[in-house]
């Protein structure tokens, strides 16, 4: 039998979840007309972009794709990583591209000054592929982040998204927005469904965070058909759905 975790370690564990919630905070309001709903995708694997993207395109829809460029082109855990022309087809179909860091970096245990060096690297290698664009977005890779790179990554983005399984209301860090990954639900679109009309019910911000979309998914992915069920759950639930990027303008102008 694994021994239990002592207090200490459960301690060191929780303050790593939380410590960064407290610190470097940019509040704002959750009030839209409509209630919100975005989805994401991080280290943008190709499956992401072929069927995520292919399903919320044929809703109509676009979603925010964290990129990490140092591992373009490469194999992950979740698939092999999206190449130049997979950057231009996702800003063709009007998705937002968010910064994931260049070296998909450990939020929590890398030093603040190297996380700061791998998202500077990051901007300059998107202008480098793709000269008119930038990222206003970002994803804290892998972890909750640490405060210092927290405060670091606050420098250069309109928002940050981290994790915690639940829906921005009433009032949200723009430095480390909510998200609910769909992996961790385990299939079970009633759990995601009921998540959504509370966020409905709110009129709060939910985002949606995955990695791949295939029928074969890895495990921090989830399968096409599944995907699907939860965009239309989304949309009949009256919510607008929107990237990121265009969530927080309607946020911050009061209107959807």
């Amino acid at each position: 039998m694994t021994p239990r975790p002592g207090p200490w370690t459960r301690g060191k564990a929780y303050y790593a979840r939380n410590a960064s919630r407290m610190l470097f905070r940019e509040k704002i309001a959750i009030a839209p007309n409509r209630p919100l709903v975005s989805f994401t995708f991080d280290d943008f694997p190709r499956a992401a972009l072929l069927e995520g993207g292919r399903i919320l395109r044929s809703h109509g829809k676009q979603g925010t794709f964290y990129v990490s460029l140092g591992l373009l082109g490469k194999e992950s855990p979740s698939g092999e990583i999206c190449n130049r022309e997979d950057l231009i087809e996702a800003l063709n179909d009007g998705h937002e591209l968010g910064c994931h860091t260049f070296d998909h970096l450990h939020s929590w245990n890398t030093a603040a000054v190297e996380y700061e060096q791998s998202i500077l690297r990051n901007r300059e290698a998107l202008r480098e592929l793709l000269p008119t664009c930038d990222f206003e977005s970002f994803s804290y890779p892998i972890a909750a982040p640490r405060p210092s790179a927290k405060a670091k990554a606050a420098r250069y983005f309109v928002s940050s998204r981290g994790g915690g399984q639940c829906a921005n209301t009433g009032e949200a860090d723009l430095n480390q927005l909510s998200a609910y990954f769909l992996e961790q639900s385990g299939g079970d679109l009633a759990a995601v469904a009921a998540l959504i009309e509370e966020n409905a019910r709110r009129k709060g911000w939910l985002i949606f965070a995955t990695h791949d979309i295939a029928g074969n998914p890895s495990r921090y992915g989830c399968t096409p058909g599944f995907f699907e069920a939860v965009v239309r759950a989304a949309l009949s639930s009256d919510s607008t759905v929107l990237p990121v990027r265009d969530a927080v303008a309607v946020l911050r102008s009061g209107a959807a």
